[in-house]
């Protein structure tokens, strides 16, 4: 592309020559159209011709006709000019953020919850934003906050840590955790499990270093008077791999109530009587992110 020599064309002098053509190539008409004298539409075309090197217009025939030259200029620009229209209105459209990219970090807790119906409200009123969805854990979620390549995370995490890194934050909903047994066990008559009745129990939970919440819960089982029998050799994080092994009769499992939107046979979900334990679902995001598809995300957000 000769960027230099094209600088030199004025898209008004096209666009005068166009409506020429529109008005079946009078100038008289094409000037009262667009509003001006005709003396400075035949020197506007005049100075495009000069420029292109050609003669567009036939002007010794009456009525005036396109040239050869003039009419495969025509058809070439044509499209050119749509794509030039085309081009503004989805540059306007994407700085308003209307089109653009996405990306979201997610985890089990906002899939089973609230994360669905947001989706929804949002792609139908953008439904030409891109979005990029991720499976990460909170740690993965703040790395990929930091370096950019995540425009928002949907987490369970500490608000007092997220004031220290420069990220704004809301909360989404509060959930509470449940106790998750085989079908067949014997606490699972019951419509609510005393935590006290877990202390022989084994109790799988998700790694305590990928969602370090649990820590409160260990720490609610000391202070019921036992200390929880964990089971160490599991190295499960997902909650359906966590739902087979209880079904599998291998332990109880220890998760977030948004668990009950999922059907697994052969396991059953209690309430923990006894366990005062909420934990709260972050919108987490950068201070410095001034992407207005996240403006879009975030006004959606806050108003459901």
């Amino acid at each position: 592309m000769d960027l230099l020599r094209l600088s030199s064309l004025e898209i008004r002098q096209i666009c005068y020559f166009l409506k020429v053509v529109d008005c079946d190539n009078s100038f008289s008409r094409a000037a009262e159209q667009l509003h001006i004298e005709q003396p400075p539409l035949s020197q506007r075309i005049r100075a495009l011709e000069k420029k292109l090197d050609i003669e567009l217009f036939n002007r010794r025939r009456r009525p005036v006709q396109l040239t050869d030259a003039g009419q495969v200029f025509l058809e070439a620009i044509q499209p050119a000019m749509n794509q030039i229209e085309q081009a503004i209105f989805q540059a306007q459209r994407a700085a308003k953020g209307e089109t653009g990219h996405l990306s979201v970090g997610i985890a089990s807790s906002a899939a089973n919850s609230i994360f669905p119906s947001l989706l929804r409200q949002f792609r139908s009123r953008y439904p030409h934003i891109l979005i990029e969805m991720k499976e990460l854990t909170v740690e993965q979620q703040l790395q990929q906050l930091e370096s950019k390549q995540l425009d928002i995370g949907l987490e369970v995490i500490s608000p007092a840590r997220l004031d220290k890194q420069g990220f704004n934050w809301h909360i989404l909903t509060e959930e509470s955790l449940v106790v998750v047994l085989p079908a067949g066990h014997s606490l699972a008559s019951k419509a609510k499990v005393p935590l006290t009745a877990l202390a022989d129990e084994p109790l799988i939970l998700p790694s305590v270093q990928a969602f370090p919440f649990y820590h409160a819960f260990i720490e609610q089982c000391i202070q019921a008077g036992f200390q929880p029998k964990l089971l160490e050799r599991t190295t499960a994080t997902w909650m359906l791999t966590i739902l087979s092994l209880v079904a599998a009769d291998i332990g109880l499992a220890i998760l977030p109530s948004n668990v009950l939107s999922i059907q697994r046979e052969g396991v059953v979900y209690r309430e923990i009587a006894g366990l005062d334990l909420k934990r709260q679902l972050l919108a987490v995001w950068r201070d410095n992110n001034e992407s207005p598809t996240l403006e879009r995300w975030l006004a959606v957000m806050m108003s459901t």
